[in-house]
């Protein structure tokens, strides 16, 4: 990198990263994929050794290596790609991406839980808090950034339903409530009396952080006896599959998980069981 270029680095308005982050506020993305991606931006420059306008194709493509190299998976390879096409693409309008492909995504089927493992971990939780945040995952479907981010505002106890807003993709979306999980929503209301969030920390106040939920699940999990690797989402996954092994819409389904796309949904066909008693046993 030509030494003089540092110094554009002085002033903040003339910092490409200040630039890119302005742009992406503009574009509304969320801070989650700002931060991402301004990471990976920092990094291909830190790694070229070059000026933003002196990236070149194969500096992207020995970047990407080098994330490979690191047995990254296939999704983390593609976040970092995206943050890079779109600097490189629509910000400073640079035209090789055409020839750079992305990573081939795996195919790993989700992980889903019986009904009677859900109900234990949910009877194995050691508070009633603990227990509706369970109950309100799998019940509802919700992604543990839209458990930690529901008000108390935002649910709806005479229709039985969750506002879910702001959710990935910036989309709103309504979700059932369970008859079950409102009442325990009042007990706890009335025992923990948050203010804001529904559920939120015990030590100084406002939200859960991801991290905390999901120790939650694992202990119980473990206590529960159960064997699997359990996340927040494994949840969300055995929500899906047991409304399709009832027979509910695909669409409907997708609808309620608050997917872009009937493809994301369809996943959950491929682990659903309610068709195996319509085959008959080989042995």
């Amino acid at each position: 990198m030509n030494p003089n270029n540092n110094a554009l680095y002085k002033y903040p308005s003339w910092d490409p990263m200040v630039k890119l982050k302005q742009e992406m506020k503009i574009r509304k993305f969320s801070r989650k994929t700002i931060k991402s991606y301004l990471y990976y931006i920092t990094e291909i420059l830190k790694f070229a050794r070059k000026n933003p306008k002196e990236i070149n194709q194969n500096d992207v493509k020995n970047y990407l290596e080098h994330l490979c190299n690191q047995n990254l998976s296939s999704s983390t390879l593609n976040t970092a790609y995206s943050a890079l096409k779109f600097y490189f693409e629509k910000v400073l309008r640079r035209n090789f991406f055409i020839h750079i492909p992305r990573a081939k995504k795996e195919k790993k089927l989700p992980i889903v839980l019986s009904r009677e493992e859900v109900l234990n971990i949910i009877n194995a939780a050691e508070n009633i808090k603990h227990k509706l945040m369970i109950q309100i995952l799998y019940s509802s479907g919700l992604r543990v950034s839209e458990l930690i981010n529901l008000k108390i505002d935002e649910i709806d106890f005479n229709r039985g339903v969750f506002n879910i807003r702001g959710a990935k993709g910036k989309k709103d979306r309504v979700v059932k409530a369970a008859a079950t999980v409102l009442k325990n929503i009042e007990k706890y209301l009335l025992e923990f009396q948050p203010l804001k969030y529904l559920f939120e920390s015990q030590i100084g106040g406002g939200k859960l952080t991801t991290r905390t939920v999901q120790k939650i699940t694992e202990i119980s999990a473990k206590k529960s006896g159960l064997k699997k690797s359990i996340t927040p989402h494994v949840f969300r996954h055995s929500f899906a599959t047991h409304l399709l092994e009832q027979g509910t819409n695909l669409r409907y389904i997708q609808s309620l998980l608050g997917h872009s796309r009937l493809e994301t949904t369809q996943i959950y066909t491929r682990v659903a069981t309610n068709k195996f008693n319509e085959i008959e046993d080989l042995i």
